[in-house]
């Protein structure tokens, strides 16, 4: 009888789920949309309830999309949009309010005030993180003093909080689990990433009750059992995982220097550095890898070292949705394949540049303030030069982020290995290999994020052996090599700089 890994994909805008063979291979697939809630502008809302049901469902359909009982799924990897933030009754199970999105910057003054009152370099050292609105822990103290009664809830021991994890968690197991793992701690801006458990400083200055916090575990372990009446039988959670360190694991970016890109809406760039701490000194994220490779609890690890990765993290905040912006804003393309052929149309962009600042620019340039430039134009600029000079700045941004990455940790580049859907795109794919000159290399199987939590619940249970018998089953798509002389490169490099200042002149007065 075949027997699967059941990967649940829990995402911003929806639910899969994905049932892995042991060939890594996809054998069944379902997604389902949820909705998106925008009580005011610059803030974003889920249901948690939705979120519940649309991936209980999808769990049921792909199970039942090839015939599969709950006695050949062998276990169940969940991984998840992170930092999203849902705090719910202990006794009732129900959310006190709605899931308060990453994207959500309604507690932005709330970290203008942290900063001011000199917490920022505290915040820095014990997370690993740049103070900001993106992540959980103001997120949390705003709903304790906007839900009703929510504080004195708290106090007295009867909330609980969760990343997207743990929510599926709970109500996976009836109640009887609340946990999350390291990867999924470390992006709320209250875990202590050295001594891996939550640190009650951070806590105090945020008014957070421990009682609200999970458990906190490796990403590969044995978390609990589902409640037979979901699935059919009673099958093994036994792995959780952020989404992007589920990318990263789902590569196969087990050592130190290992480098994955997820081009997606935005590009999201990880580095494995091993057991290193690196504090970027350009403003790179310094977050928990996830690892399986050791399966005790937070508070029974003698040395906390050994076991986890650590890995540093960057990202490019408009990578496809540029090629988006092409399609709709603009129309010059029909859809994101068409890019392609019009970038492949022209030798160059013939000196133009475009800098894709919609929403400012991340690291290493931080400011909210850029916008969108374009540079270079002449009077014989066509339509497919502006096309490949959009395409062209997603592969700079991601340059740049490497170059950071490669300072602060003082590991040179062997390879880039990428996933996510603008990967497909084979123009931009070798434009990336010739500008960091290094081999960019796209896996066969693109679902890298959901393929992670998988691996991590597989060796949980032992239905893979080893880490090894993981990377027997990578195999490359494609393989990308760098064919631009050097020349060549530092020009482009050294006029996308330029165009990157005129685009942070903008910002000044």
């Amino acid at each position: 009888m075949e027997t699967y890994i059941m990967s649940l994909d829990q995402g911003t805008t929806s639910s899969r789920c994905i049932l892995f063979d042991k060939g890594g291979n996809i054998c069944s697939m379902a997604q389902k949309e949820f909705t998106q809630i925008y009580p005011q502008p610059g803030w974003v809302e889920h249901d948690p309830m939705e979120i519940w049901s649309s991936q209980l469902s999808v769990a049921a359909e792909a199970m039942a999309k090839i015939n599969v009982n709950a006695g050949q799924i062998r276990g169940i990897g969940i991984t998840n949009q992170r930092e999203t933030t849902i705090v719910w009754d202990a006794d009732t199970g129900r959310p006190v309010y709605n899931a308060i999105v990453w994207q959500c910057r309604r507690t932005a003054d709330r970290i203008e005030q942290l900063k001011k009152d000199g917490w920022e370099q505290r915040i820095k050292e014990r997370t690993g993180l740049i103070p900001d609105a993106y992540f959980s822990a103001s997120k949390i103290a705003w709903i304790l003093e906007h839900a009703v009664d929510a504080r004195e809830k708290a106090e007295a021991g009867k909330l609980r909080f969760g990343t997207v994890d743990s929510w599926l968690i709970w109500n996976l197991t009836r109640g009887k689990v609340h946990a999350t793992d390291y990867t999924n701690a470390s992006r709320t801006m209250l875990f202590d990433i050295r001594n891996l458990r939550w640190d009650q400083e951070i806590l105090d200055y945020f008014k957070i009750p421990e009682s609200m916090l999970p458990r906190v575990y490796p990403s590969s372990h044995l978390f609990g059992m589902t409640d037979v009446s979901f699935l059919g039988g009673e099958i093994p959670i036994a792995g959780a995982a952020g989404d992007q360190q589920a990318a990263l694991f789902g590569q196969c970016c087990f050592e130190e220097g290992e480098v994955k890109n997820t081009y997606g809406t935005g590009c999201f760039l990880l580095m494995n550095t091993g057991k290193k701490i690196i504090n970027s000194s350009a403003g790179l994220l310094t977050t928990i890898a996830a690892t399986a490779d050791c399966d005790s609890a937070v508070g029974d690890a003698k040395d906390a070292k050994d076991c986890v990765n650590y890995a540093l993290e960057g990202s490019v905040f408009v990578a496809g949705a540029a090629i988006q912006w092409l399609r709709d804003g603009m129309e010059l393309v029909r859809n994101a394949a068409e890019s392609e052929r019009f970038a492949a149309q022209v030798e160059d962009t013939d000196g133009m540049y475009l800098v894709p600042a919609f929403a400012g620019l991340g690291a290493p340039y931080w400011n909210p303030y850029a916008r969108g430039t374009i540079v270079g134009i002449t009077r014989g600029t066509s339509r497919a030069h502006f096309i490949r000079a959009t395409l062209e700045s997603i592969a700079y941004q991601t340059a740049d982020l490497l170059h950071a990455m490669e300072q602060d940790s003082g590991i040179g580049l062997k390879s880039l290995k990428v996933d996510g859907g603008a990967s497909a795109n084979d123009f931009l794919m070798q434009f990336q290999a010739d500008v960091i000159d290094a081999d960019t290399v796209r896996p066969g199987c693109i679902e890298t994020t959901a393929l992670g939590a998988a691996y991590l619940a597989g060796l949980a249970v032992g239905y893979w052996k080893d880490q090894a018998e993981i990377r027997a089953n990578w195999k490359p798509d494609k393989t990308f090599l760098p064919s631009m002389d050097e020349k060549k490169r530092a020009a482009l490099l050294k006029g996308w700089r330029r165009a990157v200042k005129c685009a942070l002149a903008w910002a000044e007065e």
